[in-house]
């Protein structure tokens, strides 16, 4: 049990394709404990979860938490707190909340979208040393393309969750066959594994998306042209999605964006060349500036800033 008049912590926790990761968060943004756990052949997708908790729990006791945020790849549904990301095959209306209160019982948890988490991380912690924004899409790039919006400081997710799920607008009807079940989906284009197939496939002999970022920054034409061609999908969608909901701010996080200019320079190349109102010209493309712990920031969030995100 809590002692009154403690400090709040929060445990935050970000359910990626590759990888988990969690951390114990205070009420003033300082992440006090941090672990993660890759995917393997070797673990299942649930052992990987309990061990990334264990990590945290080990050095942070469980009496000291306040709640569980947690942000997951989707799609997900958090009415019943499922989720059934799209690169964990396993994982397929997964009680992902059930899971966690049985973990952690007597626990708070608060389930969003690993974008959407990225995007208020954002908006929380990084706010403060940029314009103020109203209107923001998160991306995260990596072994998918995921999205989020904040607005007006509270994460949409729809009715269903799911709102903002960029990786899945489709800009190439003649493409390449998507994990969720389309065709020519952004994510087929730019996420990591996207971009190395159609690198590979155009003569590059690399096989992962950090070779391929060490590739471009060498110059190689093959590697740099993937980047540019990641850049045109995400520009689409990224100006579509302004066009529907009068942006202020788009922000790119995920392994790939780690990339940093060789893929930002290019997005933001292609977003004003095909920006042609006046209201999608205003619109800010950055890097997320909390680097890989923008969704733990968020997923934090979720409980810390709880009262604000109420309609």
């Amino acid at each position: 049990m809590r002692q009154r008049g403690s400090a709040v912590t929060v445990l935050a926790v970000d359910i990626g394709g590759t990888k988990f990761a969690a951390a114990a968060i205070s009420a003033d943004g300082e992440i006090q404990v941090r672990a993660e756990v890759a995917l393997s052949g070797s673990r299942s997708a649930e052992e990987a979860l309990a061990q990334t908790i264990a990590k945290i729990t080990e050095r942070v006791s469980a009496d000291r938490l306040d709640g569980i945020g947690v942000g997951s790849a989707g799609p997900l549904d958090p009415c019943t707190g499922t989720v059934s990301p799209v690169n964990i095959p396993s994982w397929r209306d997964f009680p992902l909340v059930k899971t966690l209160e049985q973990m952690l019982p007597g626990l708070p948890v608060r389930l969003a979208g690993d974008a959407q988490c990225m995007a208020l991380g954002e908006w929380w912690r990084a706010s403060p040393h940029r314009a103020p924004s109203r209107a923001v899409l998160g991306i995260v790039v990596s072994t998918g393309v995921g999205g989020g919006f904040v607005l007006e400081g509270r994460p949409y997710l729809g009715p269903t969750g799911n709102a903002g799920h960029i990786g899945h607008i489709t800009v190439d009807p003649g493409g390449d066959p998507c994990p969720c079940g389309a065709v020519g989906c952004v994510e087929t284009v730019a996420s990591g594994p996207g971009m190395v197939r159609w690198a590979r496939a155009n003569g590059w002999n690399g096989h992962d998306a950090v070779a391929l970022t060490a590739a471009a920054r060498a110059g190689d034409t093959v590697a740099t042209l993937a980047f540019q061609r990641a850049a045109g999908a995400l520009a689409t969608a990224v100006l579509t999605a302004s066009a529907l909901v009068d942006l202020d701010h788009v922000v790119i996080g995920g392994g790939v964006a780690a990339a940093g200019p060789i893929l930002l320079d290019p997005l933001r190349q292609a977003v004003a060349e095909n920006a042609g109102l006046g209201f999608l010209r205003r619109l800010r493309v950055d890097l997320t500036a909390l680097g890989r712990d923008a969704g733990l920031f968020g997923a934090a969030a979720l409980i810390l800033l709880h009262d604000l995100q109420k309609p």
